[in-house]
């Protein structure tokens, strides 16, 4: 049997999986009749998130005293929940005892296995946040999910491809979510409160034992990459376990980092089996064979675009790939303020 090649177009439609209001108007909405999607939304009428019928129906059934009040509208598919409190932290703390009822009772799965005791950012509009949720539950009320990726690479004027070489790692085996896969050089999820700048140089350290102050000196800030993936058969991008058509809009600060030939990542924290220098040739070939976990493959090309190794010239989808790595997401948050 041949074995399976992805083009790059692909591989971004891999990621950016849920179909464009604006441009696919039918297949947007017979995703969500079929998959009888909710909108989360603030009291202001601000969406926050989609949720899937079944995480409402679980919502429903929560304790009053547990959950506060939540108003489900059939009709309108909509859900308000999470208002009550006056404060932030008096909201997270709602959505936090309804992660925990869920999570005692065994009712979702990514709550029993993924459980990681991180706190992510609901954003209203303006990027306020209204409040916070546990990581692995962020999937369950469909709320966008923010993170960091860093690119290393060194100078390597003798490569054919693109002058450089690319610091490649692979996933551990025991890693809950793609194991085995080949990775960012360092990535990780941004906590409330926590800057992205400061995230990356904490996952750079945790992941590739790149010290602190090298990263300061020469991480470059190189935008965002936004998409809404589509869990399939449990697959989600942050953690393990979640129900197949959970909806993860997500958008990562992207940076690269030029490393001198004498520093070399190293795993530190167990998530990392090992790195791979590997010419620009030698990842397009991970890529078309699918080695890549998929938001780490759409950060890879969004590398390539930037350092003018994908081009117009060169790929003929190119500007539907370079709009799927940047979609404009549904939902509020520091995203649309830095692209104001």
């Amino acid at each position: 049997m041949a074995e399976k090649r992805f083009s790059n177009l692909d591989l971004a439609k891999q990621v950016d999986a849920f179909p464009y209001e604006d441009t696919e108007p039918e297949a947007y909405q017979a995703m969500m009749a079929a998959a009888n999607l909710y909108t989360l939304t603030w009291k202001d009428g601000t969406p926050l998130g989609y949720m899937l019928p079944t995480v409402v129906d679980e919502l429903e059934q929560v304790p009053l005293a547990i959950r506060g009040p939540v108003a489900i509208d059939r009709a309108a598919r909509t859900v308000h929940a999470f208002e009550a409190g006056a404060t932030e932290a008096e909201r997270t703390r709602a959505v936090a005892a309804v992660m925990g009822h869920w999570r005692e009772r065994g009712t979702f799965e990514v709550l029993r296995r993924g459980w990681r005791g991180e706190l992510w950012p609901v954003y209203g509009s303006g990027a306020e946040v209204l409040y916070s949720a546990e990581r692995a539950g962020m999937g369950l009320l469909g709320a966008t999910g923010y993170g960091v990726h860093m690119t290393a690479y060194v100078r390597d004027d003798e490569d054919g491809d693109g002058g450089m070489r690319i610091w490649v790692p692979r996933r551990a085996a025991d890693k809950q979510t793609y194991p085995g896969m080949l990775d960012n050089a360092a990535a990780g999820g941004l906590m409330t409160g926590e800057e992205p700048f400061e995230c990356l140089v904490r996952e750079a350290d945790e992941e590739a034992d790149l010290p602190a102050d090298l990263v300061r000196r020469r991480a470059r800030a190189a935008g965002t990459v936004s998409y809404v993936y589509v869990a399939r058969d449990g697959k989600r991008m942050a953690g393990g376990g979640g129900p197949p058509g959970q909806i993860y809009p997500e958008s990562q600060w992207v940076y690269d980092l030029e490393l001198p030939r004498d520093v070399r990542p190293r795993p530190k924290d167990g998530e990392v089996a090992g790195f791979e220098l590997l010419g620009v040739a030698e990842v397009k070939e991970a890529l078309a064979r699918g080695e890549f976990k998929p938001n780490c493959a759409l950060v890879t090309l969004d590398f390539f675009v930037r350092h003018g190794i994908l081009t117009r010239e060169n790929e003929p989808d190119y500007d539907e790939i370079v709009r799927r790595m940047h979609r404009r997401l549904p939902f509020p948050g520091p995203h649309q303020v830095a692209a104001a």
